[in-house]
């Protein structure tokens, strides 16, 4: 992907209870529908596949294409070429310059990405439905006539290494993951190579590769175009044959891996040594058939026992009972070919690998030698069933499991075949499959240790690509065509966009209940699916100052058990009604969520009402949940990209509320008890302070009477005001290098403080941060990325809070370039505020954030986090209808008095972590004060992070 996500550690955790009077059991209730996706299918003469699905309730449209080769196809010696590949596609072809499929999607509102799986490449964008012929125009003529010249080769190659070194070396756990997990898994078949590949291979292709391989393989006979959206059925079907009809069908095969994997009769284990580990991790894989088999079905339901949701076996084993893991989970990776499934565990502080590796081991023997529960397989269905209802509600949505289908499972209706399938699974099925895949003589694991836990003479087990591992050799078809940019006054311009569809904005109703409490409801109608959110005060900004945390802790406790209910039968009750809930805190409040089925939304928000008015706050959960976030924020703490804003926000805030750790640090977490949490309960929680949102599937009328039916009666505690934010003055700012050897990248960050939300500069300022550092095309990502390759991404962001904020710009990127990276933040930042921005660019900045509202108030998760927001930074619900307008009418000065106000870098704290030998010399001549801390000796529980 041009962006990805990072490796998450959860630090959530679901513990019981004592109970006192516990609730009878339910019968699990019965799964949603789904409804089918209606679609219409042609293939052209050239043997592109064309998918139609047509939806007229959105504003936007989705446009992708998938093409029948992925990282199974590089060819030898080309490890991370297709990935490679997928980059250079958003170049230049002969009728569109660099970069200007952005200017056709994110300046105009819209988005684009890509990514590079085993069996495929796709490209998706979401545009305003009026853009949908200049996709179309743009899909088709990077298919036919992409150009590959040595400048633009050479540098995104650059930002591929940086894409290794961001995802694999420097985040913790990144090659346990992203290249060791194929690597044990495959003895023969290509997949057994990480799809990242590496930096060696990645230097060693050459432009005469990359162009062989974009004539092998993208071409129409194999690709496949979806479009989902809000679109005229007719026109589009001559948009298609006027824009991709005309591309030729080369006259030679498609090279096809054929590769058998041998099925592992022995299990295999590897133990390796690693640095930045801060906790030991266990992987144990198991080989699967492809995703066309007939036991898929029963394996995804197996899947959701183990690790679906806080009452899975995994969770409620390792995590909750005996302590052993901080994190669990299962992977099941469907492919074309041989699949596999991956247990793992994150270990919990001092807990070893080989006490995970058998509770791991005990949970598959246990469902090998029996049957899932009546109420285990009826939970698991429910909750695979509204994950796929809430993956429909948009157009975007329902053209990936469309597309998915066609490329790997070779069905176009094999998502709504699976589905159906799934209904039909029984516990003997689930128990079926886990004998013939997950026998023990099947395992491969990898036991992942901190390269301080070596034994003395000890070495690292090997782990890499097999000698046996089957490559296609580097074929170069005959009589390629070199494509170069068409002469300015010849090229094709993109055809001009067609009339706007109106973005239809919700309209929250807001209600009051007799005892003070705030009710919020929008009806949308279209999935059958509700999403409740309970508001309230006392966020991290509440945390006294050497409680840091508290907040949070408390916040996540409200679903680790009531009076009545243990944090187990919690999550069961809502898992059963193929729900899910989960409670945490911001900055400035606490919140508990829910989504669930409409059908079950009435017991569903009852155990809601239960958790937000009833928690027991039990001993043994407060011990529990600390440890485990305690074992969260180690992890955090080895990543250079998390400490690095961390240790900014200490620099921005200094003692200020906002400065602190919002999960607190292991000094304050221990520091926490009892009575902490519960004055902290009391001051938040009151109904005068509340907000219940209901958004989806339920009229205001229905939404209300349960609001006062589960409500009504909730009074105020007496003697809870809330203690008043203090009011600290924000600290000089300082330049901070944190010295972490080793680490595979640096982190930046330059921040400084800013404004509240309700603030008047806040629209201005939010154009202006867009225009910094929001979306690919913003000037931080063209300088450090698209121009000169130095990190994978590049941003900015506005943190407006209700008590005012920071604004700050941050990347990642190799050491050595670090004060360069530096330099040209500050010199952008500072820019913002010296000259006006050009109104052609403001404008597409304006589409940025308009774009993001509208896709965000697409989905009924997204309409009722827009109201919390709101809620929690005291703005007025009814600002959510004037947000376009409001955006629409910043100008040029407004932006850049703005952006003096809050960009001027002369204000900003800058904040380095990572492997300091590399880059302090440099640094320091530009900033001779800087402090240099050891990783080590950083206290994020002091103001001046321990600094002496």
């Amino acid at each position: 992907m041009r962006f990805g996500l990072a490796l998450l550690i959860s630090t959530a955790l679901l513990a019981p209870a004592h109970a006192q009077q516990r609730p009878a059991p339910t019968a699990p209730a019965a799964s949603p529908t789904v409804p089918p996706i209606a679609y219409t299918e042609r293939t052209l003469a050239n043997g592109l596949r064309v998918y139609a699905i047509r939806d007229t309730s959105s504003a936007n449209v989705s446009v992708q294409v998938w093409y029948d080769v992925g990282s199974k196809d590089d060819p030898a010696g080309r490890s991370g070429f297709a990935h490679m590949f997928e980059h250079l596609m958003f170049k230049a072809t002969r009728n569109l310059v660099p970069e200007q499929l952005d200017r056709l999607t994110e300046d105009v509102g819209g988005y684009n990405n890509a990514s590079t799986a085993d069996d495929y490449t796709n490209y998706y964008e979401v545009v305003p439905a009026n853009h949908l012929q200049r996709l179309l125009f743009a899909e088709a003529d990077r298919m036919a006539t992409l150009v590959v010249d040595p400048k633009t080769f050479a540098s995104e190659r650059e930002v591929v290494k940086e894409e290794l070194r961001s995802r694999i070396l420097a985040q913790p756990y990144g090659k346990l993951f992203g290249l060791y997990a194929p690597m044990v898994s495959y003895s023969h078949h290509p997949y057994a190579r990480p799809g990242i590949g590496s930096i060696e291979d990645l230097d060693a292709a050459t432009i005469d590769d990359i162009r062989a391989f974009h004539a092998t393989y993208y071409r129409p006979d194999n690709a496949v175009l979806v479009v989902a959206g809000n679109f005229d059925p007719a026109q589009l079907n001559r948009w298609v044959d006027q824009y991709f009809g005309t591309i030729a069908k080369p006259n030679r095969p498609i090279p096809r891996v054929s590769v058998d994997e041998p099925v592992r009769q022995q299990p295999v284990t590897k133990t390796v040594y690693e640095a930045n580990t801060p906790l030991p991790a266990i992987l144990i894989s198991y080989p699967l058939p492809p995703a066309n088999h007939p036991d898929q079905a029963a394996l995804k339901v197996l899947d959701a026992i183990l690790s679906g949701g806080d009452n899975s076996r995994l969770h409620q084993s390792l995590v909750y009972r005996d302590q052993i893991a901080q994190d669990v989970g299962v992977q099941l990776d469907a492919k074309q070919g041989p699949g596999t499934l991956s247990l793992y565990a994150i270990l919990a502080g001092g807990k070893s690998v080989a006490e995970g590796e058998a509770a791991l081991k005990r949970e598959v023997a246990s469902l090998i030698a029996t049957p899932p529960t009546a109420a285990e397989l009826a939970e698991a269905k429910n909750e695979i069933t509204t994950a796929e209802l809430l993956s429909r509600e948009t157009a975007e949505g329902k053209a990936s499991a469309l597309a998915q289908g066609v490329i790997v499972e070779r069905d176009p209706k094999a998502a709504d075949k699976a589905l159906a399938a799934i209904g039909r699974v029984t516990a003997a099925d689930v128990q079926r499959v886990a004998k013939t895949w997950l026998p023990a003589n099947r395992a491969a694991t990898i036991r992942y240790l901190p390269d301080t836990a070596k034994p003395a003479g000890a070495s690292s087990d090997t782990i890499a690509i097999a000698n046996s591992v089957v490559t296609a050799p580097l074929a170069v078809p005959p009589g390629i065509a070199i494509h170069t940019p068409a002469p300015e006054g010849q090229r094709v311009l993109p055809p001009a966009p067609a009339a706007p569809v109106q973005v239809a904005i919700p309209v929250p109703v807001e209600r009051r209940l007799p005892n003070g409490m705030r009710v919020v409801l929008v009806e949308k109608r279209g999935v059958p699916v509700v999403t409740a959110a309970l508001v309230a005060g006392g966020g991290a900004v509440a945390d006294p100052a050497d409680r840091a945390g508290v907040g949070e802790l408390t916040a996540g406790l409200l679903t680790q058990g009531t009076k009545t209910r243990s944090a187990t039968e919690i999550a069961r009750a809502v898992e059963s009604l193929g729900g899910s809930i989960g409670s945490g805190a911001g900055w400035d409040s606490q919140n508990v969520t829910l989504t669930v089925g409409s059908g079950q939304v009435a017991p569903a928000l009852g155990i809601l009402a239960d958790v937000a008015r009833n928690p027991a706050f039990a001993q043994d959960e407060i011990d529990r949940l600390r440890t485990r976030t305690i074992d969260g924020v180690s992890v955090a703490l080895t990543d250079p990209g998390q400490l690095s804003s961390l240790v900014a926000d200490r620099a921005v805030f200094g003692g200020a509320p906002y400065g602190h750790p919002a999960s607190g640090t292991p000094t304050t977490l221990k520091a926490i008890t009892r009575a902490d949490i519960t004055s902290a309960y009391a001051r938040a929680w009151q109904p005068e302070k509340a907000t219940l949102v209901l958004v989806g599937d339920i009229t205001p009328d229905a939404g209300m009477a349960l609001a006062t039916q589960l409500f009504g009666d909730w009074r105020s505690q007496p003697n809870a005001t809330p203690a008043p934010v203090p009011q600290v003055a924000a600290p000089a700012p300082r330049v901070i290098v944190v010295d972490m050897p080793g680490a595979g990248q640096a982190g930046v960050v330059v921040a400084r403080p800013g404004i509240a939300r309700s603030n008047a500069a806040y629209f201005p300022a939010a154009v202006a941060n867009a225009t910094l550092g929001v979306g690919f095309s913003s000037r931080l990502n063209q300088e450090i990325r698209i121009k000169r390759g130095l990190a994978y991404g590049a941003r900015s962001e506005l943190d407006a809070r209700r008590n005012g904020g920071a604004v700050g710009a941050s990347t990642q990127t190799k050491n050595p370039s670090a004060p360069e990276v530096v330099k040209i933040i500050t010199d952008e930042m500072r820019r913002m505020g010296a000259e006006p921005a050009p109104e052609a660019e403001l404008a597409t900045r304006k589409a940025v954030l308009t774009g993001n509202f509208g896709r965000t108030i697409e989905r009924t998760s997204g309409i009722a986090g827009t109201i919390v927001t709101y809620v929690s930074d005291g703005v007025p619900l009814a600002r959510i209808a004037t947000f376009l307008p409001s955006i629409e009418a910043v100008g040029p000065a407004a932006v850049q008095q703005a952006a003096a106000k809050v960009m001027d870098p002369k204000a900003a704290s800058i904040v380095v972590v990572g492997d300091a030998k590399q880059f302090l010399e440099p640094l320091r001549a530009a900033y001779p004060q800087l402090v240099v801390i050891p990783a080590a000796s950083v206290d994020l529980s002091r103001a001046d992070l321990g600094v002496k």
